[in-house]
Protein backbone atom coordinates (compact mmCIF):
# COMPACT_ATOMS: atom_id res chain seq x y z
CA UNK A 1 0.00 0.00 0.00
CA UNK A 2 1.35 3.57 -0.81
CA UNK A 3 2.27 5.52 2.09
CA UNK A 4 -0.82 8.05 2.72
CA UNK A 5 -0.14 11.85 2.62
CA UNK A 6 -1.85 14.32 5.07
CA UNK A 7 -1.66 17.94 5.26
CA UNK A 8 -2.48 19.65 8.02
CA UNK A 9 -2.94 23.47 7.88
CA UNK A 10 -2.32 25.34 11.08
CA UNK A 11 -4.00 28.30 11.62
CA UNK A 12 -6.06 28.81 14.80
CA UNK A 13 -3.18 26.84 17.00
CA UNK A 14 0.62 26.28 16.40
CA UNK A 15 2.66 23.34 15.72
CA UNK A 16 3.52 23.35 19.56
CA UNK A 17 -0.34 22.36 20.29
CA UNK A 18 -1.02 20.73 17.32
CA UNK A 19 1.76 18.22 17.09
CA UNK A 20 1.89 16.66 20.92
CA UNK A 21 -1.81 15.51 19.71
CA UNK A 22 -1.60 14.05 16.55
CA UNK A 23 1.82 12.07 18.12
CA UNK A 24 -0.53 10.89 20.77
CA UNK A 25 -2.95 9.80 18.07
CA UNK A 26 0.06 8.16 16.30
CA UNK A 27 1.06 6.09 19.74
CA UNK A 28 -2.08 4.81 20.29
CA UNK A 29 -2.47 3.25 16.72
CA UNK A 30 0.65 1.33 18.05
CA UNK A 31 2.98 3.40 15.66
CA UNK A 32 6.25 5.04 16.18
CA UNK A 33 6.50 8.14 14.53
CA UNK A 34 9.73 9.85 12.97
CA UNK A 35 9.61 14.12 13.28
CA UNK A 36 11.47 15.13 10.68
CA UNK A 37 12.81 19.12 11.39
CA UNK A 38 13.43 21.88 9.33
CA UNK A 39 16.80 22.96 11.56
CA UNK A 40 18.60 21.66 15.11
CA UNK A 41 16.47 24.74 16.97
CA UNK A 42 13.37 23.75 16.55
CA UNK A 43 14.47 19.79 17.51
CA UNK A 44 16.11 21.13 20.75
CA UNK A 45 13.11 23.17 21.50
CA UNK A 46 10.69 19.80 20.75
CA UNK A 47 13.03 17.80 22.58
CA UNK A 48 12.31 19.67 26.12
CA UNK A 49 8.49 21.00 25.09
CA UNK A 50 7.37 17.10 24.69
CA UNK A 51 8.43 16.04 28.21
CA UNK A 52 6.74 19.22 29.45
CA UNK A 53 3.66 20.31 26.99
CA UNK A 54 0.92 19.19 29.32
CA UNK A 55 0.85 18.69 33.73
CA UNK A 56 -0.40 15.22 33.30
CA UNK A 57 1.68 13.72 30.80
CA UNK A 58 4.47 13.75 28.37
CA UNK A 59 5.33 12.17 24.96
CA UNK A 60 8.39 9.35 25.25
CA UNK A 61 10.75 10.77 22.66
CA UNK A 62 14.44 10.47 22.04
CA UNK A 63 16.79 12.01 19.06
CA UNK A 64 18.49 10.68 16.33
CA UNK A 65 22.09 11.94 18.05
CA UNK A 66 20.61 10.11 21.28
CA UNK A 67 21.17 6.72 22.89
CA UNK A 68 18.89 4.21 21.91
CA UNK A 69 17.52 6.01 19.11
CA UNK A 70 15.81 2.74 17.64
CA UNK A 71 13.63 2.17 20.62
CA UNK A 72 12.18 5.42 20.84
CA UNK A 73 8.69 5.97 19.81
CA UNK A 74 9.04 8.99 19.09
CA UNK A 75 12.07 10.10 17.56
CA UNK A 76 12.94 13.68 16.55
CA UNK A 77 15.30 14.48 13.46
CA UNK A 78 17.01 16.73 10.85
CA UNK A 79 18.00 13.51 8.98
CA UNK A 80 16.45 11.55 6.31
CA UNK A 81 17.24 7.76 7.97
CA UNK A 82 14.43 6.11 9.70
CA UNK A 83 16.03 5.13 12.74
CA UNK A 84 13.24 4.13 14.51
CA UNK A 85 11.65 2.44 12.19
CA UNK A 86 8.69 4.54 12.42
CA UNK A 87 5.33 3.70 10.28
CA UNK A 88 4.54 7.74 10.62
CA UNK A 89 6.64 10.95 9.16
CA UNK A 90 6.02 13.66 9.98
CA UNK A 91 7.47 16.65 8.18
CA UNK A 92 7.60 20.14 9.80
CA UNK A 93 9.28 23.88 9.20
CA UNK A 94 9.51 22.76 5.56
CA UNK A 95 11.74 19.72 5.71
CA UNK A 96 12.18 18.04 3.16
CA UNK A 97 10.23 15.06 2.40
CA UNK A 98 12.81 12.02 1.92
CA UNK A 99 11.69 8.60 0.38
CA UNK A 100 8.27 7.72 1.82
CA UNK A 101 8.56 3.84 0.76
CA UNK A 102 8.17 2.34 4.12
CA UNK A 103 5.73 4.46 5.86
CA UNK A 104 2.10 4.28 6.61
CA UNK A 105 1.67 7.50 6.48
CA UNK A 106 3.59 11.30 6.01
CA UNK A 107 1.75 14.20 7.71
CA UNK A 108 3.36 17.83 6.56
CA UNK A 109 2.36 20.23 8.80
CA UNK A 110 2.48 24.07 7.77
CA UNK A 111 1.78 27.43 9.32
CA UNK A 112 -1.56 28.38 7.37
CA UNK A 113 -0.30 32.40 8.18
CA UNK A 114 3.16 32.39 6.49
CA UNK A 115 2.76 33.18 2.93
CA UNK A 116 5.80 30.81 2.37
CA UNK A 117 5.13 28.14 3.81
CA UNK A 118 1.46 27.81 2.49
CA UNK A 119 2.83 28.06 -1.03
CA UNK A 120 5.74 24.79 -0.46
CA UNK A 121 2.44 22.77 0.95
CA UNK A 122 1.11 23.61 -2.23
CA UNK A 123 3.66 22.42 -4.78
CA UNK A 124 4.18 19.37 -2.62
CA UNK A 125 0.44 18.21 -3.09
CA UNK A 126 0.88 19.11 -6.56
CA UNK A 127 3.93 17.03 -6.32
CA UNK A 128 2.26 14.28 -4.04
CA UNK A 129 -1.00 14.20 -6.57
CA UNK A 130 1.30 13.74 -9.57
CA UNK A 131 3.24 10.70 -8.01
CA UNK A 132 -0.67 8.76 -7.73
CA UNK A 133 -0.08 9.00 -4.02
CA UNK A 134 -3.41 9.50 -1.38
CA UNK A 135 -3.59 12.61 0.06
CA UNK A 136 -5.83 14.50 1.79
CA UNK A 137 -6.13 18.15 3.72
CA UNK A 138 -6.99 18.98 7.30
CA UNK A 139 -7.98 22.24 8.59
CA UNK A 140 -9.35 23.39 11.76
CA UNK A 141 -12.74 24.34 12.48
CA UNK A 142 -13.46 27.33 14.52
CA UNK A 143 -13.71 25.07 17.65
CA UNK A 144 -10.49 23.53 16.85
CA UNK A 145 -11.13 20.52 15.83
CA UNK A 146 -9.65 18.76 12.64
CA UNK A 147 -11.74 18.59 9.75
CA UNK A 148 -10.52 16.62 6.07
CA UNK A 149 -11.08 19.21 3.29
CA UNK A 150 -10.20 17.02 0.33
Amino acid sequence: MACEVWFYHLERTGLDQALPELLEKTLARGWRALVRCGGHDRLEHLEGWLWSYRDDSFLPHGTAEGPEAARQPVLLTTAAENANGAQALFLIDGADAPALDGYERCVVMFDGRDAAALAQARERWREVKAQGRPASYWRQSEEGAWRKQA
